[in-house]
């Protein structure tokens, strides 16, 4: 299967050797970050430095003349990915026989909710998430579709893998986060990531809800389980919590949603790429889950785009749903984690990757090429090359 690592323009750039060390792995490709979010990450061989902190989310690269004039516009990076430092270790990487395809963060983004709060989901009770954008909202929308049109199709690349295509929630590796006092389960997380921002309350009106009842019904819902009480049983879970006819209700504005800034999104793309350029999507199969890994109906995404990207770490099996739609020419892409230290095992990426194959599985990714040990990445290599 042809496989593809995960790399940050940090990990590369400054480093003369960094691009021949990943190509020496054996993976075929790279997906590079174009446009990412905040983060503090290690880069373990980098001679210059250890630790990279990406202090906003930002393009890595000199944004264009489109967003001149708009409200909603992309960040620039600052030190930590100065100039094009995409299109530099772009660069480097092809030198080194190796395929680059973009890696592109949508909806994930906490500078544009801390300067511009009206962009963010706000939830039943009326707090703000500023890592979450709300993809209900038209200017939100706009510059999501531009941002992905912009970031995917670089000089250089073949195609693209757009993260975080749809609803972000409640849940969020936040610095410092203290979020886990409390297990909300599948259905709890759902009712803390409906979004009550003016947009969303008049679509949930379309579907014949009132958003004032809506909003205390959710809070009456959850009452019992910030006492302590289960919320699990996935959507089964939201039903008993919500009602049955309110539960689909929302379900099904935030579904139309989200399938319709993918097919915005992706078209976006298409329309400024070459022939042959591959648009995935980080994907999770389950409609209503909100996060990096959008969630999508599986029929649908694989009607829009060329494949999905979907986590496949730890025994979890979100490949069959994809699989099962027999879509011929499908790219379905199992991301493995192969850093130890963040629960990967690369030490299994052989038998890994075999039941991923099983399960439908086209092709392999590795996360992550820069935050992995010498001795992780030889564990790869050990599979890909052999010893």
């Amino acid at each position: 299967m042809k496989t593809s690592a995960f790399v940050y323009p940090w990990d590369v750039n400054g480093d003369p050797g960094a691009a021949e060390f990943v190509a020496g792995t054996g993976v075929e490709q790279v997906t590079l970050a174009a446009a990412y979010h905040s983060t503090r990450a290690l880069t373990p061989r980098h001679p210059r430095h250890r630790v990279v902190t990406a202090e906003h989310a930002a393009v890595l690269y000199p944004p264009d003349g489109r967003w001149e004039g708009r409200a909603i516009r992309p960040y620039e990076a600052g030190d930590w990915a100065p100039g094009d430092a995409f299109g530099e270790a772009a660069e480097a990487l092809a030198d080194a026989g190796l395929e680059v395809h973009t890696w592109v963060v949508l909806a994930h983004n906490s500078r544009l909710g801390a300067e511009q709060p009206h962009t963010s989901v706000v939830n039943a009770y009326g707090d703000r998430y500023p890592w979450a954008p709300c993809i209900a909202q038209p200017g939100t929308r706009a510059y999501l579709t531009d941002l992905a049109a912009e970031a995917a199709v670089r000089p250089g690349a073949h195609g693209t893998e757009l993260e975080s295509l749809g609803w972000y929630g409640l849940a969020h590796l936040h610095a410092h986060d203290k979020t886990g006092g409390v297990g909300l389960g599948d259905a709890g997380q759902y009712l803390m990531s409906l979004c009550f921002c003016p947009d969303c309350r008049e679509g949930y009106g379309r579907q014949g809800l009132d958003a004032d009842s809506l909003a205390a019904a959710v809070r009456a819902a959850l009452e019992p389980v910030w006492r302590g009480a289960p919320s699990d049983g996935g959507w089964a879970g939201v039903e008993k919590l919500l009602g049955e006819t309110t539960a689909n209700a929302t379900r099904a504005w935030r579904d139309a949603t989200a399938r319709s800034l993918q097919e915005a999104a992706v078209g976006a793309v298409r329309a400024a790429a070459p022939d042959g350029f591959q648009v995935l999507v980080h994907a999770d199969p389950v409609s209503y889950h909100c996060g990096a890994n959008a969630g999508v109906d599986p029929a649908h995404i694989l009607s829009v785009a060329d494949g999905v990207v979907v986590p496949c770490t730890g025994g979890a099996d979100p490949l069959t749903a994809f699989a099962q739609q027999d879509r011929a020419g499908a790219v379905l892409a199992a991301n493995l984690t192969v850093v130890s230290g963040m629960g990967g095992s690369p030490g299994t990426l052989a038998s890994d990757a075999a039941r991923a194959r099983e399960r439908g599985a086209t092709e392999l990714r590795l996360y992550h090429a820069g935050l992995a040990s010498d001795s992780d990445l030889e564990a790869v290599r050990s599979v890909l090359v052999g010893r």
